[in-house]
């Protein structure tokens, strides 16, 4: 299948977990030809304390940085095609300093972390990379300091909690892990919630695509006992906000209202999430077709989400 599902997911994954520490820019346009990055990040000087939450990610981000992941191992093309993106950022940062008759800092410029699941020997060591194990740990992979790059290959990171909300973005067993991981934090933690959400909206977006291979479906799968869970406690949430407006309003009035506030929650979340897939991100116009669209029931509004183009869209239910 198309990576794109990832993509979309492990950018709205980074600008979650990054969004408190700084300024998050995904999909951010760079001049030389139509280029764009991931994600791009500027660290907010009073975000110490959050960083400090993310384990390594927090320390990648401590600096402004430029965030590549990929679904499956990058390439060497690839990865070069990343570092040509790093570059065009240099050289928009040098016709600003020249601008303003200002001498660029080179420890000021943006570092570059290329997040890869696997990275074999030969394209570690084409690249000339090396291991700073103090500073970073093993699995991170750097390039020379001019390059300011660093490949990070999330099959070798430790199984800590340093590690984990990086090991979310890998795949097969060491994703795997890192959800079960994931499902120990209590639940009370606001990461844990957020990235569950973000999981469940990957899945949804998955099973609506016909051409998956079987990882996708393993890790459908896998993530299919806590979308169970997560639709138990939001139908016991119903049931409990319909007990307490029935005490005002009527038992059987409240019950089906707040049963229904539940359902109408999920297809929300699904209808946001296929406009994401189609269209790359949710933006004002795409948002004002959502009330329409949650008139309809799932089997009407999503073949249509699939396979109308955005101006079709628009034009039948803005």
């Amino acid at each position: 299948m198309t990576r794109f599902p990832y993509d979309q997911f492990a950018k709205d994954y980074l600008q979650e977990l990054l969004q408190p520490l700084g300024e998050v820019e995904t999909n951010r346009k760079v001049s030389a030809e139509i280029r764009e990055i991931d994600v791009y990040f500027a660290p907010s000087p009073q975000s110490t304390t959050n960083r400090i939450e993310l384990g390594l990610l927090g320390k990648f981000v401590a600096e402004p940085a430029l965030i590549e992941p990929f679904r499956n191992a990058a390439t060497v093309a690839e990865i070069r095609s990343c570092m040509n993106k790093l570059f065009d950022i240099f050289a928009d940062f040098k016709r600003q300093a020249k601008g303003d008759k200002n001498r660029i800092i080179e420890s000021e410029l943006p570092r570059l972390w290329i997040f890869t699941p696997t990275a074999s020997e030969s394209i570690l060591n084409g690249f000339r990379t090396s291991i700073d194990e103090e500073r970073w740990g093993v699995g991170v992979h750097l390039l020379g300091d001019y390059l300011r790059t660093a490949i990070v290959a999330i099959h070798q990171l430790p199984c800590t909690e340093e590690t984990l909300w990086l090991r979310i973005l890998g795949k097969g067993r060491v994703q795997q892990q890192a959800i079960d991981e994931l499902e120990e934090i209590p639940q009370d933690n606001p990461l844990r919630s957020k990235v569950i959400d973000l999981l469940l909206s990957l899945k949804t977006t998955l099973e609506v695509n016909q051409n998956i291979d079987q990882e996708d479906r393993d890790l459908i799968m896998r993530l299919s006992p806590i979308y169970e869970q997560k639709l138990a406690e939001a139908k016991q949430e119903g049931l409990q906000t319909g007990l307490q407006t029935g005490l005002q309003t009527g038992l059987q009035t409240g019950l089906q209202t707040g049963i229904q506030e539940g359902i109408k929650a999920e297809r929300r979340n699904v209808i946001e999430n296929l406009l994401r897939v189609r269209f790359g991100s949710l933006d004002a116009e795409l948002s004002v077709i959502i009330e329409p669209l949650l008139a309809l029931t799932p089997e009407e509004f999503t073949p249509l989400l699939l396979q109308l183009s955005r101006q079709e869209l628009l034009d039948r239910f803005r």
